[in-house]
């Protein structure tokens, strides 16, 4: 499709026994962003090293920017640029002297690759820390220099692997503002997450992975739906009101927290249904001691989908891609 800028079909890995990814189909709009969002473990690094080039599929189809990951990976390499989780940077040297060295081993000229740099550095706001050697830069202005390193080649495909793990909410927000940016900008962008916040505000689509597979693909929009649109949160009066209320709610129970006593259901937000439910469950007034409701997140899409949240659990990757979560320019 000429206005998809990544293309998957069937995509399928195993190590050994294990498999890793089973069948994972995505379209990618270009200019746009989308996240694959999913526990450790889902898939979602193995996934974006394929796309990559950085890993081979056991099945299936891709293509990146037009060309096709397995026959055609030096045009797809010179198209993307991937940022790991961890700053592929040189402490020793400025900010100006890694990007300036990014940029000569792109083939830029000496000059060319001083000015391509300056404008980097300006358009992440690190122009006043240019002359300053790496090593005394905050996490956020090293995740912040990592992306313009991999912005020296003027890539279309820019591929961040959990972009924000380990940053503090300033920088976290500062670095939601860089991935706006470039998609303004034109570049298509597809992160992965476990943040379900970070997805829902800046994902143009959600691909949601659990074991290898898509359980959920959508707008945030359209996921939420999923969930009912609407979330009515209960706090049980004692231990025996909050075992009660969970048998008789039964398969409508989306998150339950025995220790606090608290249970979620799906509702469509209106009065009329809440107190009907109420009614239903509580007739006699007594069981719940407190209620809310809130508009449905993606941490309750992911709940309803798999009967966990997305930030636990591990599975193959976490054990198969050992020291391959290294941040590479490709």
């Amino acid at each position: 499709m000429p206005d998809t800028a990544i293309e998957a079909v069937g995509v399928t890995k195993s190590y050994g026994a294990l498999r890793v990814l089973d069948g994972v189909d995505l379209a990618v709009r270009r200019g746009s962003v989308a996240a694959l969002l999913g526990p450790n473990g889902a898939g979602k690094t193995t996934m974006v090293r394929i796309l990559a080039t950085l890993s081979a599929m056991d099945a299936g189809q891709a293509t990146v920017a037009g060309y096709d990951v397995r026959r055609e990976r030096g045009k797809v390499r010179r198209r993307i640029s991937l940022t790991g989780q961890y700053a592929a940077l040189d402490d020793l040297q400025t900010g100006m002297e890694n990007l300036c060295m990014m940029a000569e081993l792109a083939g830029m000229p000496r000059r060319a690759a001083k000015s391509r740099a300056a404008g980097l550095l300006e358009r992440f706001d690190l122009s006043r820390a240019a002359g300053r050697r790496v090593r005394t830069y905050s996490g956020g202005m090293r995740r912040r220099l990592d992306i313009a390193a991999g912005l020296v080649g003027e890539p279309s495909v820019i591929f961040l692997d959990e972009p924000t793990t380990g940053l503090d909410v300033r920088s976290r927000q500062s670095m939601w503002s860089v991935i706006s940016d470039l998609a303004r900008s034109g570049v298509t962008v597809l992160l992965t997450t476990q943040y379900l916040e970070e997805a829902d505000r800046l994902a143009d689509r959600v691909t949601v992975l659990d074991g290898g597979r898509i359980v959920a693909d959508g707008t945030p929009a359209q996921l939420k739906q999923q969930a009912g649109g609407h979330r009515l949160d209960l706090t049980a009066a004692d231990r025996a009101a909050f075992g009660r209320l969970r048998a008789g709610l039964g398969a409508r129970v989306i998150a339950a927290d025995a220790e606090e006593r608290k249970l979620s259901v799906a509702t469509d937000g209106t009065a009329a249904q809440v107190r009907a439910l109420l009614d239903e469950f509580d007739p006699s007034r007594d069981a719940v001691e407190y209620f809310s409701t809130h508009g449905a997140t993606l941490d309750d899409v992911f709940i309803a989908l798999t009967g966990r949240a997305a930030a636990s659990g591990s599975g193959a990757e976490s054990q198969v891609r050992g020291d391959t979560e290294e941040a590479a320019h490709v």
